[in-house]
């Protein structure tokens, strides 16, 4: 046995080293980081819909969808990391080196590329028309049925289309909202849709919003 073999490392006298590292010592520390997380992927995740759009490898109407909901939770999700350390999202890209020009314009104009902005305040409305019909799907899908779980973005969908003065007056998306909206109406707070009226307020969402993205495709 050679002398070395037999004595100890200087390793196997710092058990410290073998410690696991965290990040954060409380539930208010890992909050943090989590939030701050969130951001990095979604930033990330916006980044890389850019450059799939640039590539072709999405279609425009899949490509609207996506940055349009990417957008909205990007804007939620800073709410949580925003202040003194991150007052800008421009400061969080910075202090965490990510390389996300695409990313940074789309947050900075509030739309995706396929929507113009040359009529005022109508990028808005779009965006907020496509985040609805978004939202309002997500929520059936997480099973999410009851009248005043749903009935208030369908009101504020409804309220914004009619806002929106490209909109033809018939429009299907109009009177499928009015319908549903009809249909709230005779329900209580906690009244439930059912499974089959969820799956058609979902395909009737869902065409209504396919739709919305060919007006704009022809209006372009």
């Amino acid at each position: 046995m050679s002398i070395l073999g037999g004595m100890p490392s200087q390793e196997s006298n710092r058990p410290e080293l073998y410690e696991e590292v965290k990040l954060y010592r409380n539930a208010r520390d890992r909050e943090k980081y989590d939030n701050m997380a969130d951001v990095y992927a979604l930033v990330n995740t916006l980044q890389n819909l850019e450059k799939a759009y640039i590539r072709d490898c999405v279609t425009p109407k899949e490509y609207t969808a996506a940055c349009s909901r990417l957008l909205v939770q990007c804007k939620a999700a800073f709410k949580h990391v925003q202040g003194s350390e991150f007052p800008t999202i421009d400061a969080f890209v910075k202090k965490f080196r990510l390389d996300c020009p695409g990313a940074l314009e789309r947050i900075k104009e509030d739309r995706p590329i396929t929507i113009k902005d040359d009529k005022g305040n109508t990028s808005k409305c779009i965006a907020d028309i496509v985040s609805l019909f978004i939202t309002l799907m997500d929520k059936l899908r997480l099973d999410l049925r009851a009248m005043d779980e749903l009935q208030p973005d369908l009101r504020d969908l409804a309220d914004t289309m009619s806002r929106f003065s490209l909109l033809p007056p018939d429009f299907p998306g109009r009177s499928k909202v009015a319908e549903w909206l009809a249909t709230f109406a005779s329900l209580q707070a906690s009244d439930q849709l059912s499974d089959a009226q969820a799956r058609q307020l979902i395909f009737d969402l869902e065409t209504s919003l396919n739709a919305f993205h060919q007006l704009l495709h022809d209006s372009a």
